[in-house]
């Protein structure tokens, strides 16, 4: 069976109420899926603690570029939010500054004075706590480390994928002659190097048997890649053929006559384009 995606279990992991019941359904038949999203959710359950944050220094510009890489985050917020931060902090810091004083007003009593340096640290854990830096904030902290989890668990997971095979060349086939069948052809590359012509037609209308060729565009070389027994079929291209010469893909009603040449009745073909 299919396996549930990265973003689904990170969601599924991420929020208990997250409707999906087709993906909660397959955690209960699937083991190795149920396995991810499990470790997932003790990193959720781990990153839910407020952490300590009062000997946390702050990162330096290269982890938030890194982090704006590996989210793939816009030129908006390209800017690091820290050095943001501290830069309004700093001038906030400077517009607040004045001349000192502990001067009393001359019509209140000495008892009723509060001393500027108790008004200036109160103020300062005010503003402090009202802008404590966003690493400061435990909300954040689940939300960034939700993020981390995405991108590392979709890294393992598709470096952990075997590679796909990428499409070099389709043609779309048309019926020839007294023929119908239509239908479509491309030809992919495995991860190894090798080719594969993949045909499909929508119906098997050969009176012999059906053939798969490669032809070249004036018709005077092919090759033959092999029987086609139903409307579909793949067949292995031989290493070193160059398909931009025998751009042709041909299927033949071949009679049970024992002769390999091509019938010269075709029942559809294409041509193989990039």
């Amino acid at each position: 069976m299919p396996h549930l995606d990265p973003e689904q279990l990170s969601l599924l992991a991420l929020y208990d109420d997250w409707e999906d019941p087709a993906a909660r359904e397959h955690l209960l038949a699937c083991p190795e899926c149920a396995a991810d999203y499990a470790a997932l959710r003790r990193t959720v359950e781990a990153v839910k603690t407020t952490p300590d944050t009062s000997r946390l220094s702050v990162p330096g510009p290269q982890v938030w570029e890194g982090i704006h890489r590996g989210l793939g985050l816009g030129e908006s917020v390209r800017e690091d939010p820290l050095a943001v931060e501290a830069s309004n902090e700093a001038a906030a810091g400077q517009d607040g500054a004045g001349p000192a004083t502990t001067d009393a007003p001359k019509d209140v009593p000495p008892s009723d004075v509060i001393p500027l340096g108790s008004r200036t640290k109160g103020a300062k854990t005010k503003g402090t706590r009202a802008k404590a830096a966003w690493w400061q904030r435990p909300g954040t902290w689940l939300a960034a480390a939700a993020a981390a989890v995405l991108v590392v668990f979709g890294a393992v997971w598709a470096l952990s994928r075997p590679p796909q095979p990428r499409e070099l060349a389709a043609a779309q086939l048309a019926p020839l002659a007294q023929y119908s069948a239509a239908g479509s052809a491309k030809v992919v590359a495995a991860a190894d190097g090798s080719r594969s012509l993949e045909v499909s037609l929508d119906k098997d209308e050969a009176k012999g048997y059906q053939e798969v060729w490669l032809i070249a565009p004036d018709l005077s070389k092919l090759v033959s890649l092999g029987v086609m027994n139903s409307t579909s079929g793949t067949f292995q291209v031989p290493a070193g053929l160059d398909i931009s010469q025998y751009p042709l893909v041909d299927v033949s009603d071949e009679p049970m006559d024992g002769n390999p040449a091509h019938s010269t009745v075709s029942i559809a073909r294409g041509t193989l384009t990039s």
